[in-house]
């Protein structure tokens, strides 16, 4: 055989081992956030005394998971900026002006991810982009894949439900948010707190 037939034929051996991992990694099965059993939090400091929790109320994601290999990809979150609580009205309605959220210039905040590596048996490293006033700035997630099964509860059609912890931190400064930043009143890191249950398509 010639070195130029062994060229191709590895070419197209090359090509092919590609186009398989492709098929392979577009046919993971996709999985939906359920919106009754999610939870997007987060923690600021007020004025060193105490931390704030607060959350939002309205979000939706998805994301591709292979069981077996334990790959993901295609993971994007997309939060509702408007729908921000803290249990406290005046300052939710200060949250949601244009020194912090301005939610009527930018009323989603989205977090999309580039790459996922496994750092434990059923624990993740998450490396994307949060796109947050209309910029984007990377963050990354430790998440911890808690359970898969199918869905215990009577009622819910026996659908196949994978559970998650995520957590993460992020400069608000970074995106231009510095309200109260340089007089310490309210902190400058903001932790993200991840709850969620996602039903497999």
């Amino acid at each position: 055989m010639t070195l130029p037939s062994l060229h191709r034929r590895a070419w197209m051996l090359a090509a092919s081992l590609l186009f398989l991992t492709g098929g392979a990694a577009a046919q993971a099965p996709r999985y939906v956030l359920d919106a009754e059993h999610l939870s997007i939090g987060f923690l600021v400091d007020h004025i060193g005394y105490a931390k704030v929790l607060g959350l939002f109320r309205e979000a939706k994601g998805s994301y591709r998971f292979d069981e077996a290999t334990g790959t993901l990809s295609d993971v994007r979150i997309e939060v509702a900026t408007e729908s921000v609580f803290t249990n406290h009205r005046a300052r939710d309605n200060h949250l949601k002006g244009a020194q912090f959220l301005n939610v009527k210039e930018y009323p989603t905040m989205v977090f999309t991810a580039d790459s996922a590596r496994r750092v434990g048996e059923r624990q993740y490293e998450i490396t994307g982009q949060l796109e947050l006033l209309g910029q984007r700035q990377p963050l990354t997630l430790r998440a911890t894949w808690n359970k898969s099964n199918t869905y215990e509860i009577p009622g819910q059609g026996r659908p196949y439900v994978m559970g998650v912890s995520a957590r993460g931190s992020f400069k608000r400064s970074a995106y231009g948010m510095n309200y109260a930043v340089a007089n310490g009143w309210v902190g400058d890191e903001i932790e993200l707190i991840i709850e969620f249950e996602a039903r497999r398509q």
